[in-house]
């Protein structure tokens, strides 16, 4: 019951769902929400079909505490931006836990990082999404072109798993398309007086699927990979997204799906391939095979050479 009421707090579900994640039936699922209404806990109907359970209050179980800022740690750390609110987050997280530990806890963050203008950023587009406002900026694209007067519907803000920058992800007016823009290019930001409606049928976690980072597309690419016996422990070690194993005696080839950019790459996998070097050969698509070993093969016509002398 317990999960239950954590799950419906969480977010507004179906039945269906709530089966699904708890492994019953959708009539026990009834039950036990019944049960939840006359233990006093107000069960609302969001939406047709949608379940939810307010939360009172914002303060969180001391192990949820430091779940919650072990993570967000990680992002002050190794995240250039967004420095002032995780140190502000942080700081508030902390002030649910005794004083011993908060204080250890503060003690361990360090100065620096971020800078205020990223975080004006952030109030801007927190304001926009917040207030269902349209926010109108210009983004300087990773090939250096400066895209003006962009028009965003914001949908999602996304930290990218390849490098924990910051990321809004919102559909773009003039192009159609839902489409990620990264924080630290976003400039002159400004809200319009026009509001917008959500999309309701906008799904992060579909649109996140094939994502390395932050590239999620509906026309994603199946790229295999073949791993050498003494970098298989490593890869089957696991956690990567949308992986699956093909073959696994000695060698081992698996098959990445991830998200591609307007040119039908995908930038965000290239990294994670060139990582492993000699270790990791691309197997297909053609395209994603040349790019690899265009890489490969200009790394090698650059450094296969004597060191130069050291300064």
């Amino acid at each position: 019951m317990t999960a239950l009421l954590a799950e419906l707090q969480a977010r507004p579900q179906t039945t269906t769902q709530l089966a699904a994640t708890f492994g019953v039936g959708q009539r026990s699922v009834q039950r036990d929400l019944d049960a939840l209404r006359r233990m006093g806990h107000q069960v609302h109907e969001q939406s047709p079909g949608h379940y939810v359970i307010p939360r009172n209050g914002t303060l969180l179980r001391p192990t949820e505490v430091l779940a919650a800022y072990t993570a967000l740690r990680l992002a002050h750390h190794h995240s250039p931006a967004l420095g002032g609110h995780y140190r502000q987050a942080l700081t508030t997280l902390s002030l649910a836990l005794p004083e011993r530990v908060r204080h250890t806890l503060n003690a361990s963050l360090r100065g620096g990082g971020g800078t205020m203008f990223t975080d004006r950023q952030m109030e801007v587009i927190g304001a926009a999404w917040l207030d269902g406002r349209v926010l109108r900026f210009d983004h300087r694209e990773g090939n250096g072109i400066l895209r003006t007067g962009l028009e965003l519907c914001v949908y999602f803000v996304e930290i990218s798993r390849t490098n924990l920058a910051p990321f809004v992800i919102g559909l773009n007016r003039a192009s159609g398309r839902i489409e990620p823009f990264k924080l630290s290019r976003m400039t002159n930001l400004h809200l319009l007086a026009e509001q917008y409606e959500p999309d309701p049928t906008f799904d992060p976690q579909a649109y996140l699927s094939d994502a390395w980072g932050v590239i999620g597309t509906d026309q994603g690419v199946t790229v295999t990979v073949r791993f050498d016996p003494d970098a298989a422990y490593r890869v089957l070690e696991g956690g990567f997204p949308q992986a699956t194993l093909i073959r696994g005696d000695g060698f081992v080839d698996i098959e990445f799906r991830a998200g591609v950019d307007e040119t039908g790459m995908p930038r965000e996998l290239l990294p994670f391939l060139l990582s492993w070097g000699a270790r990791a050969e691309v197997l297909s698509p053609p395209q994603v095979r040349g790019a690899w070993l265009a890489e490969m093969r200009d790394a090698l016509a650059r450094f296969d050479r004597p060191a130069p002398p050291a300064a």
